[in-house]
């Protein structure tokens, strides 16, 4: 298995949330090789902006594993975590994170801040960008535009 192979299974977790309505960002926890927990957004059919594919599958491996810490482990995710996600990822004290895509505006992993990056605390990580960007683009891409074209034929009725 490589990271490619890990990103796809992200991605597909992204086209998962798309299926749903859901912003389109897919999330997969491996361990030892073998993926330990998978999740995608939920925040607006799960009515809450803790939603996020990064928490769910942090408490998902963490119930798998037993323990909070997640330190062997690595993280797939199609789109650059958000605040609240980079600090539960530190907090999990996963190993390695890697990402499809950054997110200049909101993203907290060395696009727009560096939460996970933070040499002066206690766990730090340096994210790996790039990784099947444009496949996670076209995805996101294309759920935005669908979305826009809804509320446009929303508004004209």
């Amino acid at each position: 298995m490589d990271d490619y192979f890990y990103m796809r299974e992200a991605i597909n977790e992204a086209k998962l949330a798309r299926l749903e309505d859901e912003v389109p960002i897919g999330c997969v926890i491996v361990k030892d090789e073998k993926i330990i927990a998978r999740s995608h957004n939920y925040t607006y059919k799960g009515k809450s902006a803790l939603k996020h594919a990064e928490i769910l599958a942090i408490d998902r491996a963490s119930k798998y594993i037993g323990d909070f810490r997640l330190e062997d482990c690595t993280m797939y995710v199609t789109m650059e975590p958000c605040s609240m996600c980079a600090g539960a990822i530190i907090n999990s004290r996963i190993k390695r994170l890697v990402i499809a895509l950054a997110d200049v505006k909101r993203g907290a992993c060395g696009s727009n801040t560096n939460i996970t990056g933070d040499r002066s605390q206690l766990h730090y990580l340096d994210a790996e960008f790039g990784i099947m960007r444009e496949e996670s683009l076209e995805i996101l891409q294309s759920f935005f535009k669908k979305l826009r074209e809804k509320r446009k034929r929303d508004s004209c009725q």
